[in-house]
């Protein structure tokens, strides 16, 4: 009696399709922590195994394209996710599985809005993306895609030239638009700022954490204190998963990339200890101002 007396949340769907941390701190794990955190509900499908930890990725499994496709299939046939993310697809096979369900999934009435967070070297230097699976991912995937996310390097890997200031960031993204369709995010944390460009210093005396995103009619230049003496692992798995998250909440790509900008900047400075290295905390800030 008291069970049908209980009004019953209804909760959107996230789809992540990444690959698997064994230590917990960026892929699946992460992606799926990540949603959690913002109130929506999330699903997976998994890409590939890793063995790995804070500081080294010590073995790579890819799942067969076929387990890989049934995984997205099952997650649709019933779930409906309104927003999917891909991470680290690692080979040239599974990245034209994922092109080729989403460019079916176009011509239906609920078609999501897919992020791609373009995993391609981990932050030990281990390749993530086989260079056979370069070709398919632009050529295939990103003019699918809503928003690409990648770091200064995956930039250069995209334009064929690393963005060294806020300015030539500001010109990747638009040429990353040009090219390939879709918004694009470059995470501009490691960039060495001028004072000319970002024209202050974050308190501490530290260089502030600029990103900047384009999506054919408009920029955002998102800024955050860069926090010093914390190294984690994961942040662009986190930082895409939280846009996803808020696509999934309704809310506009501009306003998106906002939420997962003052996500991930929480997430870092409230970082947590696991022996000897740092882990992200999912902790949500509010997600005020709804823009739709």
């Amino acid at each position: 009696m008291i069970a049908n007396m209980i009004k019953r949340t209804k909760m959107p769907v996230a789809l992540t399709i990444a690959g698997s941390d064994s230590g917990g701190g960026a892929g699946i794990q992460a992606d799926l922590k990540t949603f959690a955190a913002l109130g929506v509900h999330g699903a997976s499908a998994i890409a590939c195994l890793t063995a790995q930890n804070p500081r080294h990725v010590l073995g790579i499994e890819p799942a067969s394209p076929r387990m890989l496709l049934r995984q997205i299939q099952a997650v649709f046939g019933e779930l409906h996710p309104a927003a999917v993310k891909t991470g680290m697809l690692f080979s040239a096979a599974n990245v034209r599985t994922v092109a080729g369900f989403f460019r079916t999934q176009k011509s239906e009435t609920r078609n999501p809005k897919l992020v791609v967070d373009p995993v391609m070297v981990s932050t030990s230097g281990a390749r993530l993306l086989e260079l056979a699976a370069m070709k398919s991912l632009k050529e295939e995937l990103l003019p699918l895609a809503a928003l690409v996310t990648p770091n200064l390097d995956e930039a250069e890997i995209l334009t064929g030239h690393r963005p060294a200031s806020v300015e030539e960031m500001r010109d990747a993204t638009r040429e990353i638009y040009s090219r390939f369709g879709c918004a694009a995010l470059i995470k501009g944390g490691h960039l060495n700022h001028s004072p000319v460009v970002t024209g202050r210093r974050s308190r501490g005396g530290g260089r502030d954490a600029v990103d900047i995103f384009f999506d054919g009619k408009t920029e955002l230049l998102l800024s955050a204190p860069f926090v010093k003496g914390v190294c984690t692992h994961g942040t662009g798995c986190t930082y895409s998963a939280a846009i996803c998250a808020a696509l999934a909440l309704g809310y506009d790509l501009p306003r998106a990339v906002e939420i997962g900008k003052n996500f991930i900047t929480s997430a870092i400075i409230n970082s947590y200890r696991i022996g000897k290295y740092f882990a992200l905390a999912h902790v949500s800030p509010a997600t005020r101002n709804k823009s739709n």
